[in-house]
This record gives structure tokens, C-alpha cells and sequence, in this order.
């Protein structure tokens, strides 16, 4: 939900900065299917039934190099390459401490959150976390809309899908050689 907001309100912003929303729609981006192909194995990981907590930890990495196929084809997007950081590092993350993105039990008690709660967690309290830093370690209030934990990798990854929204539509908040010529 975290990202979903962030393309909203850059979208939301972009004729405030003097730029055409339309542009959007007019980009020809390359291998759209991998986004839905990662997006479906996060899902399968987390909702499908009858699942090993272990087949749901390798649905989940297997799902980012499926989103770097859609990354590498786009390459050229302005904000790109932050989102791939951003992705590498949720990645890392993940892949080091078993399948699982390690949240901070600070973060999720902020967040209104029960690490104890039934079931797969995606992104939980461990154990002894492996670069726990790159974790979800900050959060979205309990009490504000859309709560929830967050790493340093999403983080980037909105700073780059909003850079790119805004590099597309000629915004004045991209830079002006990140911009996409009209």
C-alpha cells in the first residue's frame, strides 16, 4: 500500500509541477508481463494455501529477478536504476535471513503490528536478523491511514518510481536530463 501511495500522490503532483499526465500513457514500456508475473509469485507466496513456509520464502525471491526482467527492459525510464537499488537491496535482505524480510519489533509495534500473528509473515520479526538494517525498520503510524513497515529498499523504490513519473511527464521536480523528450 506503501507504493501505491507514493504513484498516487506523484501522479497527483505532476500538474502541479508543470507537468502533462498524459505522457503516461504515451510510454512504450517493454516486458509489462514480468511485473505481473512478480507480483502474482509475492502473492502466491503469501495468500496461496497448503504452502511450506519454505516454498513461500523461495516464491518470494524468486519473484524480484522475475521484476528485473521488467527493470532491465525499461532501463532507459528515468528513476530506473533507483528502483533496481531499491529492489537489490529488499532482496539481500530477504534472501539472507531465510526467505523473510526481517522488520524491526519496534517498527511493528509502531505500526500496530503482531510479529506473533498465524501464518507466513513476510516481513516479521527474526531472530538474530542479518543485516537488519536493510529491513523494515520504519513504519507508518497505528493510527494513520495505510500502516505499516518499511525498508530502506522500498523507500528507494518510491523515490524512483515517483522520480520516473515525474521524469516522463516533464515535470520541474525531475531533473532536466532525466526528463523524457515529448
Amino acid at each position: 500500500m506503501f507504493l501505491i501511495a507514493v504513484v498516487v500522490l506523484a501522479a497527483l503532483t505532476v500538474p502541479l509541477a508543470g507537468g502533462r499526465l498524459g505522457a503516461l500513457v504515451e510510454v512504450r514500456l517493454r516486458r509489462v508481463w514480468a511485473i505481473f508475473a512478480g507480483l502474482g509469485l509475492e502473492i502466491a507466496a503469501i495468500d496461496l494455501p497448503g504452502l511450506s513456509d519454505g516454498a513461500r520464502a523461495a516464491l518470494l525471491v524468486a519473484a524480484y529477478p522475475v521484476l528485473a526482467v521488467f527493470l532491465v527492459a525499461n532501463w532507459r525510464l528515468p528513476g530506473m536504476p533507483v528502483v533496481a537499488l531499491g529492489g537489490a537491496l529488499n532482496l539481500l535482505a530477504i534472501a539472507v535471513n531465510g526467505g523473510v524480510m526481517p522488520a524491526s519489533p519496534a517498527a511493528l509495534a509502531g505500526a500496530g503490528l503482531d510479529p506473533a500473528a498465524p501464518g507466513f509473515q513476510n516481513s516479521t520479526a527474526v531472530s538474530d536478523p542479518r543485516l537488519a538494517f536493510l529491513g523494515d525498520v520504519f513504519y507508518i503510524p497505528a493510527s494513520w491511514p495505510l500502516s505499516n513497515v518499511f525498508s530502506i529498499g522500498d523507500v528507494l523504490i518510491a523515490l524512483g518510481v515517483a522520480w520516473a513519473i515525474h521524469g516522463i511527464c516533464r515535470s520541474r521536480v525531475a531533473p532536466s536530463w532525466t526528463r523524457q523528450p515529448s
